[in-house]
């Protein structure tokens, strides 16, 4: 897969995909389109992606399927939510003649839980199946991609991307998950690998375990404090550290400032 300009997707899209800060949106052949999604995507980053999206309903496209892998989504914001569904809303005539059906890959925990609840209640134009795994959904898609390879496909459009290797990429949406109480055994145990190896693989990625979590905890408390009201001690506990201060001490490092400096910030930009 090669990475491209909206423009180049638009004349000639097999192959190509567009990526943003929290997603990719790729034509891995005529067949199959799809998205791949990843952290905390904002209202921004559904806008921009809808601004793609919308040449999967016009020729060079052709009919076909598609999948969405929300594998490592850490969380939802609402307001994006509801740009996904006026796309859906607006577009459903196109979306029913150019889309046959979507495969969805869901995320672990809550966060996955609601996304596959999303399509109860949001307009469904063609056929939708939710799936733990990735090649389960491509073997549901019946596509230009055998099952066993379409996890290796998505894997690779995210680690392009991002610039994130798949084993650092995996371990970070197990930590997104669920960061309170997470141990190297743990995360291990949810990758299906022995410790060893994960250490082994985080050494050669350049990063550790202690630092991955940290980091972990970082991007929740960052969500926390920017999406609701909760007090600086409550998100203290909630992302796993044992006082209000040892947590202002691992925020400030890994991002350089106050976490009540970053809340006054990020909405004041709003």
């Amino acid at each position: 897969m090669q990475r491209a300009t909206a423009d180049q997707l638009a004349s000639d899209p097999v192959g190509r995909y567009v990526a943003g800060a929290a997603f990719a949106h790729f034509c891995a052949a005529p067949g199959l389109w799809g998205v791949v999604l990843w952290g905390h995507p904002s209202l921004d980053d559904a806008r921009v992606l809808g601004r793609t999206l919308v040449l999967e309903l016009a020729a060079p496209a052709v009919p076909h399927v598609s999948l969405i892998d929300a594998r490592r989504l850490a969380g939802t914001d609402p307001l994006a939510f509801r740009a996904a569904e006026a796309y859906l809303r607006h577009n459903a005539d196109a979306l029913a003649t150019w889309v046959r059906r979507l495969a969805v890959v869901r995320s672990p925990g809550l966060t996955g839980a609601i996304m596959a609840g999303a399509y109860d209640v949001v307009t469904r134009p063609y056929p939708v199946e939710v799936f733990d795994d990735a090649a389960a959904a491509f073997g549901w898609l019946d596509c230009d991609i055998a099952p066993g390879d379409g996890a290796a496909l998505l894997d690779a459009i995210h680690a392009d991307a991002t610039g994130v290797p798949p084993d650092l990429a995996a371990l970070r949406a197990v930590l997104d998950a669920r960061v309170d109480g997470a141990t190297l055994a743990r995360a291990a145990k949810s990758l299906g690998i022995s410790q060893r190896s994960l250490q082994r693989k985080l050494t050669e990625a350049g990063t550790t375990f202690t630092c991955e979590l940290a980091e972990a905890r970082v991007r929740l408390a960052k969500r926390l404090l920017l999406d609701t009201d909760t007090s600086l001690t409550e998100i203290a506990f909630e992302v796993g550290c044992t006082s209000l201060q040892s947590f202002s001490v691992l925020f400030r490092r890994h991002s350089g400032e106050a976490p009540s400096a970053f809340r006054e910030r990020t909405r004041t930009r709003r």
